[in-house]
Order: structure tokens, then sequence, then C-alpha cells
């Protein structure tokens, strides 16, 4: 690749003026079809350090209607600094269907810079190149176009450039330690930059420019968006196959095999509830100061009980430190772009609890029953969400679903009870009985969901719910547990 890679000879800039003109006026026509096709354009602009990234977006950026693209320069921050998941800041910038969005720098300089400077060991390296090609690859296979540039210069243009800039006032702010650093240690960069290429080049494949030409580069950057947008247009929004992964699983029983019987009696509850809310308590201060992040997941039947469940939960906890994410039907603007985009914008940071009460296992049941999405995006969705939730544990956090389950019996009554208790109307709505008449179909969708999401590392724990107050203390002992099991394993995992 860049070690390989030979420089361009001079062309004429007249020459090279008309064509980039040419091509301005095509993406600027390019911009409106975009947004009747809804199709979404992000654009990775990588390179070395002086090798004219800025320069090339404002090039590419010049003639498109402000509006409908966004420019991202994401900070490399350092690790110890890091309180999101390593894809969190890219994820959340993606363009919403029918927009551009451009990187200036992105995953790939993220991960080399970490690595060469020891923040991050090998195994984690790897672990990185692999979300990269995940995430390229839900984005590819939810209709997304990716488009990945990187500018290439030889050390000696690199040196030209960086000494031109620290001489100038007014530029020398724009040449960090980290510049200086990448180009004493040009031949090791390489190497890395030339390894993450290859290795990250599953979902969609690199370019690379000669840097040191810039009006050629900007020509050849031009030509290679119209081409890519042209083909994109031609063949219509992608919607890729499902993509299947050998998680390791654990075995789920079918809902219907369930015992609702379990109960405990007030005094037991009293005496239970209040030493596990101490517990917890306690570990809320303990992973707070060990950063550890915990992800917490309710869904389940109607009137199964969330609510009161999820208060018994955060009753002990210090509010600074936990959020509750009610998950409603998408908005607009969360419809318009991949269906975990709305999850990845609501994760906690490291030390935090976040509780999510319904998930993004929405897709695979009342998405998928309702027919709010495809077959093939419902289908697909399964291995997206084992991805997710395994890229979660990697980061180190505690990831715990909860089915809070009842029997069909009891549901009526709690509906009947909320339809006759003025206090509790608002509990209850038209919808809950229409997803009531579909019991068997949502039972068999869950089955499978459980069956193919109870993951060893983000499990499923069916919570039998018919008494509400054996439902919680079962779920606060498994929080317990968790939370105390994943003080213990930090030390050796921060040792890895």
């Amino acid at each position: 690749m860049l070690k390989d890679f030979e420089k361009k000879k001079r062309e004429d800039k007249e020459a090279l003026g008309a064509e980039i003109k040419g091509y301005q006026s095509t993406l600027l026509g390019q911009q409106q079809l975009l947004r009747d096709a809804k199709l979404p354009v992000i654009v990775l602009i990588e390179g070395w350090a002086a090798a004219g990234k800025g320069s090339l977006i404002k090039e590419l950026i010049s003639e498109i209607d402000p509006r409908f693209y966004n420019v991202v320069s994401p900070v490399v921050l350092p690790e110890a600094d890091e309180r999101y998941p390593f894809l969190y800041h890219y994820v959340k910038s993606i363009p919403e269907y029918g927009k551009i969005t451009f990187f200036d720098s992105g995953w790939m300089e993220n991960v080399v810079r970490k690595f060469l400077r020891h923040e991050i060991t090998k195994t984690e390296y790897r672990r990185r190149v692999r979300q990269v090609n995940e995430f390229e690859r839900q984005l590819r296979n939810g209709g997304y176009l990716v488009v990945k540039i990187f500018l290439h210069i030889d050390k000696d243009t690199q040196f030209e450039r960086l000494r031109a800039l620290t001489e100038a006032p007014e530029t020398e702010w724009r040449v960090t330690r980290e510049d200086l650093a990448q180009h004493k240690e040009y031949k090791r960069y390489m190497e890395a930059y030339d390894e993450f290429m290859e290795k990250s080049g599953e979902a969609s494949a690199w370019y690379i420019l000669d840097g040191s030409r810039r009006k050629t580069a900007v020509r050849d950057a031009m030509k290679l968006l119209v081409t890519r947008i042209d083909q994109g247009l031609r063949s219509g929004k992608f919607v890729g196959d499902p993509y299947y992964e050998d998680f390791p699983l654990k075995e789920m029983p079918k809902l219907a095999d369930v015992d609702l019987s379990p109960s405990i009696d007030d005094e037991e509850y009293k005496k239970e509830l209040k030493k596990l809310q101490t517990r917890l308590s306690e570990l809320h201060n303990i992973i707070y100061r060990k950063k550890i992040p915990v992800i917490l997941c309710y869904e389940g039947w109607d009137a199964a009980g969330k609510g009161g469940n999820i208060r018994r939960v955060t009753y002990s906890l210090d509010p600074r430190g936990f959020d509750v994410r009610p998950i409603a039907s998408p908005l607009p603007h969360e419809l318009n772009r991949h269906f975990l985009w709305r999850f990845w914008t609501r994760l906690p940071r490291t030390g935090h609890i976040c509780i999510f009460d319904r998930t993004w296992y929405g897709r695979v049941m009342v998405e998928r029953i309702e027919g709010f999405c495809s077959e093939k995006d419902s289908e697909r969705a399964y291995n997206e969400i084992n991805e997710f939730e395994r890229m979660l544990t990697d980061w180190g956090a505690v990831v715990l679903k909860f089915w809070i389950h009842v029997d069909k019996d009891v549901q009526l009554a709690r509906f009947n009870d909320r339809q006759n208790t003025p206090e509790k109307q608002w509990k209850i709505t038209d919808e809950d009985w229409r997803n009531r008449e579909k019991w068997d179909e949502y039972e068999t969708a869950i089955d499978e969901m459980l069956e193919k999401t109870c993951t060893k590392n983000a499990p499923w724990y069916i919570i039998e719910s018919n008494d509400k107050k054996y439902a919680r203390i079962k779920t606060l002992k498994i929080i317990v547990k968790a939370l105390e099991k994943a003080c213990e394993d930090h030390f050796e995992r921060i040792m890895e």
C-alpha cells in the first residue's frame, strides 16, 4: 500500500482546475438526488499530518449547500480521559439519510495513534479493528455509502510542510507534538497505517491519494466521490443480507415453560429489599470510583411491572450517577439513521449507570411484528445487536437484560385495574389492548430473541413477575451479584 505508492506526475493547472469545476458542478446536482433517494454518505479523510486533509475537505464542500452536510473533527483524547466507548464520537456523528458527513480524521487515526503511544494493548488494538469492520459493515448494510480516503505524502514533503507551518506565527499552532512525533517515527507510522488499512477494508475499500500534488488530490477525491455517489444512486439504497457470527450463547427456556408461581411474603420482602438496596448503594460508589459503566435493559409485557421494578433499583442510587432512558417510538431524526444510533447517543459515561426502559430489541419485536422494518432488517438486527453488546462489554460495561414476565390472565387483571382506577388510567392505551391481541405473535418473536441474543457476555434474565415483589428482589439480587463480580474482575481487566 503506502510503501509501494508512486507519486503522480505534475499535471497542467488549468486543465486540473477545469476538471475540478466540472466535478463540483456534478456534486452540486447530486446533492438533491441524494436527498430524494435518502442516501446517506460518510466521507472519511485520513492521512499524514500536513498532508492537506483540511484543505481537501474545504474544496469538497465548497459548492454544497451547507444545510445538508456536516464536517466533524473528532479529537483523539488520551485513553485515560475517554469516558465513552471508542466508536461513540463517530457513531453519534453519522448523517441523517440524504445528507453527507465529512470526517477530518477518524477511527483510523484514533486506533493507530493510541496503539503506537502504548495507550492500548495489542489485544485491544485487534478488538478495535474488529469493531471498525463491524461498524462499517452495519453502515453499509443499513444503506450508508462510506468513502475512505488516505492522503499520502513522503517524509521529505511532510518535513517541508511542517517547517513552513511552524515558521509562520499564524499557523504555528497547527503543528502539535503528535505531528512532530509522527514525522520522527515516519516509517513506524507508515507500517501501522498500512496494517490498519489492510485489516479494515472488509466492508469498504481504502483509496490512497497523492497529497503532494494538492490540486491533483482534489481532482481525484472529487472524481472518486461523484463516481461513488453516482453508483449508489443508480443501484438504489443498498440493504445488506443478514450476517451471522457464532456468538457464545446461553440456553434459554421458552416463555410458555417458565413457572410464574414464585412469590415472597411481605416481611421477607421488606427485609431483603432494605439489605439489597443498601448493598447496591455501596456498589454504586465503588463502580464510580473504578469507572465501570453499567447498562441495565428492561423489556417485558405491558403491565408486567417494569416501572415499579426500576424504581426499587434507582431508590438506592446517587441521582448524579445514573439515568433512566424511557424509549418510545423513534422521532423523525432517529428514524433517518441506523436503528442503533439513538441508543449509542444515550450510553452512559464510565462509572455511571444507564437504565433503558425498552431498548434496541424493539427492532426484533414491535418493529418486526408491526411492519415498521423489513424482514431482512429484522433478521440482520440479531447479529448487529450481539456485536453492539459485545462492544459494550469489551469497553468494560456490565450489561444485564431483564425480561419482565407475566401470564395473560395477570396482564388482563392489571389492565382492568388501570382502566378502572382514575389515577392509573394514563398507564393504559389503545395500543396496549392491540398488542395484547397479538400475544402469540409477540411470544414467538420474544422466544426467538431470547434464543439468539442471550450471549454469555450480555445475558438475558427472565424475571417472574406475577408477584411484583418477588420480581423486584430477584432483579436486585442479579444486579448486586453482577456488580460485585465486575468490581472483583476490574483489576484483572486493566492489567490485560
